[in-house]
């Protein structure tokens, strides 16, 4: 009997190892061949400028459209602009996401976009913005994204439309900058001051928050991003101070901690300031701009959408295991849950 015994341990043992091996080397294999920065060559995505017409609010909420070179149904991410941002800003994730193959939506949001400080006078620019920074615009905004996709629904089934059959909008991500972030981070699960899920989209399936933030006035994180249900990826950097409200370093590095573990990430670049996450520099400025800190912006927000909207078991290998240090510098910190 102890040489049978014996004999079935080695042989159960001996299966566990054969199937380690395999789907060690799976995951190997599937880490070394995704690449969430491939794209192909000489593609241009097609951009198409729309505005969508909420009549309920009599406002315009100006679109910029990156399609990809699919016309079947593909996943939507939309992106929200920064305050005294517009719907031009951050083409590089556009262009990007859309050669991936996703149909990317940027938002412009009236009275927080580039209307509010262009007339004004170099010296009066700052109080504008600061003035625009309001809970007005913040409640524009989250129904802004809802008005969206309700419209990019009705166009989607519009015959002789350009977006006729293009969106899958049962796979939506939403994403933004700064106000932008504090934009995302309410449609897709934060919650308010009350516990209540207020502004919480159920068609948004992942979000990624560009400078992110706690609560303003001593809210507390855990009550507010606690209950978070959908995944999530923080990106901000160690310089990442915005020049218009109180969201220092402390108030968005406090954001991960306080989120549930199941596809949560958080990146913080090394040198990063605000603009890290745009296209160019910003007044006040004071750092050289990292040309590595949009290949890993880029990297990481694709293997994202890629794993989270599509499913991608490559890509969530990939993101999940060391795929991320291959385009991370020494000093960037990275962590999931």
């Amino acid at each position: 009997m102890a040489t049978a015994a014996t004999t079935m341990k080695l042989y159960c043992v001996g299966i566990l190892s054969i199937a380690w091996l395999i789907w060690g080397g799976r995951a190997t294999a599937a880490d070394a061949s995704y690449d969430p920065l491939a794209v192909p060559a000489k593609f241009t995505p097609e951009k198409v400028d729309l505005t969508v017409h909420d009549g309920t609010r009599e406002r315009e909420i100006p679109l910029r459209i990156y399609l990809p070179a699919t016309e079947s149904p593909s996943a939507v991410v939309l992106f929200s602009h920064g305050l005294g941002g517009s719907r031009e800003g951050s083409a590089y994730l556009g262009n990007h996401w859309a050669a991936r193959g996703y149909v990317a939506v940027f938002l412009q949001h009236l009275g927080s976009d580039t209307s509010v400080w262009q007339d004004q006078p170099q010296r009066q620019r700052l109080i504008a913005m600061r003035q625009a920074a309001n809970l007005t615009n913040f409640l524009l905004r989250v129904k802004d994204v809802a008005v969206v996709l309700d419209q990019l629904d009705r166009w989607n089934k519009t015959a002789g439309h350009v977006l006729l059959g293009r969106l899958d909008l049962t796979r939506v991500g939403m994403s933004g900058h700064s106000f932008g972030a504090v934009t995302t981070q309410a449609v897709s699960g934060q919650c308010d001051q009350f516990g209540n899920m207020a502004f919480t989209d159920p068609r948004i399936r992942a979000a990624i928050t560009f400078s992110p933030s706690s609560p303003r006035q001593g809210g507390d994180p855990k009550r507010a991003f606690g209950h978070v249900k959908i995944p999530w990826m923080l990106m901000t950097g160690t310089k990442d101070i915005a020049p218009i409200g109180d969201a220092d370093l402390k108030s968005r590095l406090a954001v991960f901690p306080a989120l549930p573990s199941g596809g949560k990430y958080e990146l913080v670049l090394y040198g990063a300031e605000h603009s890290a996450f745009t296209d160019r520099a910003l007044p006040g400025d004071t750092e050289p701009r990292n040309p590595n800190h949009h290949r890993v912006i880029l990297g990481l927000s694709t293997a994202f959408w890629d794993a989270w909207l599509r499913n991608d078991v490559a890509a969530k290998i990939w993101l999940d295991g060391t795929g991320p240090r291959s385009v991370l510098e020494e000093n960037d910190r990275w962590q999931t849950k």
